[in-house]
């Protein structure tokens, strides 16, 4: 067997966490399957999976294999479509990864829509706060909010977003406005992080960046659930401004201390090639970044 299918057949662990159901999605015995993976971990002198009677699990070596055989396989998959003419329109899968709020507050109707467009493109949409590794883990495109690393990635700009402190009109009517950061010591915050005991709120203070500790009165494990919070009078909240844009707008929450907001952060989309990008990802790139620039909550002020 050809070391192109040995990939394959490893590759297709990715959706069936057991020798067994990946061997039964290629249509092979489970014997074939298990004899392809014991060669590549002969020939390449590394443990690529951990089997328990649950099934299989992948080793920190297999993680980075699977992500080299999934971009592998897929660019395979593109120069065959090239050669066949089937590049002229979007065809096949795509992996982007984006924040986690954004599957809530921004990008289920751009992805609906896009989906409506290119039916022929699966899409696999990953959420997770962090640096994207495109490379290493086999994603297509992402979107990044705040300074970019040094990379050769290709980044395009769609807006900016702020950190902003929030609560509902009916806690402020009750414990007033606070007019100052130093205010907030006599108010109710919330932190956006489970078992936390204090926030920490950076401002800016007549042009300089002051720190404000605080102890809360409740800690919530995800930010949706602060903003759950604070929206029914638990107190004050401090997040990024893009999934409050619709209480903002309906009056669920109102906005407060927006003088001693700090530097807005940039947002782009980020992905690897320029030139040589595929059909599917040009049309997500394209798509999305008009999508993106066009959204009002990343339309802040950048001053």
């Amino acid at each position: 067997m050809d070391r192109y299918h040995e990939m394959a057949m490893f590759d297709a662990l990715s959706e069936r966490p057991s020798l067994a159901s990946a061997a039964r999605r290629l249509n092979v015995s489970g014997a074939t399957m298990a004899r392809a993976i014991a060669r590549l971990e002969a020939r390449l002198g590394v443990v690529l999976l951990q089997r328990s009677t649950q099934g299989v699990v992948l080793t920190p070596a297999g993680s980075a294999f699977m992500a080299d055989c999934s971009r592998i396989l897929k660019a395979v998959g593109e120069a065959e479509a090239s050669a066949k003419g089937l590049h002229v329109k979007p065809q096949g899968s795509l992996t982007v990864l984006m924040p986690s709020l954004f599957s809530r507050h921004v990008m289920p109707p751009m992805l609906a829509e896009y989906l409506d467009a290119y039916p022929q493109i699966t899409l696999f949409a990953h959420y997770h706060d962090r640096f994207p590794h495109i490379n290493e883990e086999g994603l297509d495109v992402a979107v990044w909010i705040g300074t970019l690393p040094d990379s050769s990635l290709i980044a395009r700009p769609v807006g900016f977003v702020t950190s902003v402190v929030c609560a509902s009109p009916t806690y402020l009517s009750a414990s007033g406005v606070p007019a100052k950061p130093d205010d907030l010591k006599r108010h109710r915050l919330i932190a956006t992080h489970a078992f936390k005991g204090y926030v920490h709120w950076d401002f800016q203070e007549q042009g300089s960046p002051t720190c404000i500790k605080v102890r809360c009165q409740l800690s919530c494990a995800t930010v949706q659930a602060a903003i759950d919070a604070a929206a029914h009078g638990a107190g004050l909240i401090r997040c990024l401004n893009y999934p409050l844009h619709d209480d903002f707008e309906n009056g669920r929450l109102q906005r407060v201390l927006q003088r001693y907001e700090g530097p807005a952060l940039p947002v782009h989309v980020i992905y690897r090639e320029r030139r040589s990008a595929s059909m599917r990802v040009r049309s997500f790139v394209d798509f999305i970044v008009d999508a993106l620039r066009g959204h009002p909550a990343l339309h802040v002020a950048t001053e």
